[in-house]
């Protein structure tokens, strides 16, 4: 188990540049774009297509402009109501659908987490708690994507723990190996000190007591995968048993995400 103190980057050798798919906000740290992935059969995922992020409620200025030029149709804000109307949501645009889908039913307070629990299966449990309380909402998500074909972004507050579990699960559905999925997580990583900075900002009177605040090693979400296959028999069973997601709504997110078969290799 890696330090919760010490980020560890993911392995360059299966992840993009993350400078090519990080897009540098001033006030948004972990902006990035799923796209440039390759899955097993040798397509790869499209560019500007699908994005994931921290709270888009610090758009503002000039991040507002550079994000109105990204041409995204639709946010999905993975956060609480009563997370959203404390810290903003995305401004409104004409043409945008803003979907608000709480997946974490079991409100937790990571800043306070006891410093000596073992804090990367302390996320996996709480992972666990979202993958199985907030199957509808994680469902909804999941058809939300497939149904545009325009760029999209889900997002919840540090672009880390819902969003990284949703992320997670689009990319396996598209067939991208799993230690490219772990990789992808990992990335977050990068942004650990500008999240933890805007905690502090944001709570002058409190102490961040937990090290692992902003953390996001691939061990996490290996540990997530593992019991979602252990309990359901692969990730793509738990979509399907518990999820109820269809495999018409798979082979749509797949045709909308992925370049052409005929262009693989």
């Amino acid at each position: 188990m890696s330090s919760p103190n010490r980020p560890s980057l993911p392995n360059r050798s299966t992840v993009p540049d993350p400078d090519t798919r990080r897009i540098a906000f001033d006030n948004l740290h972990n902006f990035r774009d799923l796209g440039g992935y390759r899955t097993r059969d040798g397509r790869t995922v499209r560019h500007g297509r699908l994005y994931r992020s921290d709270s888009l409620g610090k758009l503002r200025g000039d991040d507002w402009e550079l994000y109105l030029r990204l041409g995204i149709r639709t946010v999905i804000d993975l956060r609480y109501d009563w997370e959203a109307d404390r810290n903003g949501r995305v401004p409104e645009h004409p043409g945008q659908v803003y979907l608000n889908l709480s997946i974490e039913h079991r409100p937790y307070d990571q800043a306070a987490i006891d410093p000596d629990a073992d804090p990367w299966r302390y996320l996996a449990d709480r992972y666990a708690e979202v993958a199985l309380d907030g199957a509808q909402e994680l469902r909804e998500a999941l058809e939300a994507i497939a149904a545009e074909d325009a760029p999209q972004v889900f997002h919840c507050t540090s672009g880390k723990d819902r969003t990284g579990l949703l992320a997670a699960l689009v990319l396996i559905l598209l067939d991208v190996p799993e230690e490219t999925v772990l990789d992808d997580f990992a990335l977050t990583e990068l942004s650990t000190a500008r999240l933890r900075a805007d905690w502090e900002a944001a709570h002058p009177d409190r102490v961040l007591g937990w090290p692992g605040y902003g953390r996001a090693p691939a061990e996490v979400m290996r540990l997530v995968l593992a019991d979602l296959a252990a309990d359901y028999g692969s990730v793509h069973d738990y979509v399907a048993k518990h999820l109820k997601v269809d495999e018409a709504t798979v082979a749509l997110l797949r045709t909308r995400l992925l370049t052409p078969e005929d262009s693989a290799g």
